[in-house]
């Protein structure tokens, strides 16, 4: 499927570029979220006509994003987890529950799809993990997880 960018987007192009993707990421997702049109004549020329009202806009968010990253960029956040004897968590952490612990020490807004884990956060430990939130905006967290002290 080819379609027209409306937005940057990580690893596919830049507002106004044509690119191919697969039929189900184009109509599911790019097409439905808004961040792409189907390519034709018609389209082309609107993109054209709006790239650069498209680029105001995609610089407003990039300041947003790059504002939230200054806040959270390199921050360790630290889980207090009940956990086996070997180490090992009941259950792993989840991108939900990183976005609900950086928006309340915080005070900003991270989605978790926004979320890239390298590993499964199911032990005690110290783990690295990215927050993409735009196309030219990343910040890097530490997440520690400790074990509950009890008495």
């Amino acid at each position: 499927m080819e379609i027209i960018l409306l937005e940057n987007i990580l690893n596919l192009g830049n507002i106004g570029d044509k690119v191919t993707v697969k039929n189900g990421y184009g109509r599911n997702f790019l097409l439905k979220q808004g961040k792409a049109l189907r390519y034709n004549k018609i389209n082309l020329d609107f993109v054209n006509k709006k790239k650069d009202e498209l680029n105001k806009k995609n610089t407003e968010i990039k300041n947003k994003f790059k504002e939230i990253s200054k806040v959270i960029n390199n921050k360790t956040f630290i889980f207090n987890k009940e956990c086996k004897e070997n180490g090992e968590l009941y259950g792993s952490i989840k991108p939900k529950e990183i976005a609900n612990l950086i928006k309340d020490k915080t005070k900003a807004e991270v989605s978790p799809s926004q979320l890239i884990l390298k590993e499964d956060l199911n032990k005690i430990g110290l783990f690295k993990a990215d927050i993409n939130f735009h196309s030219e905006v990343k910040a890097h967290i530490s997440i520690k997880i400790d074990k509950i002290q009890t008495k």
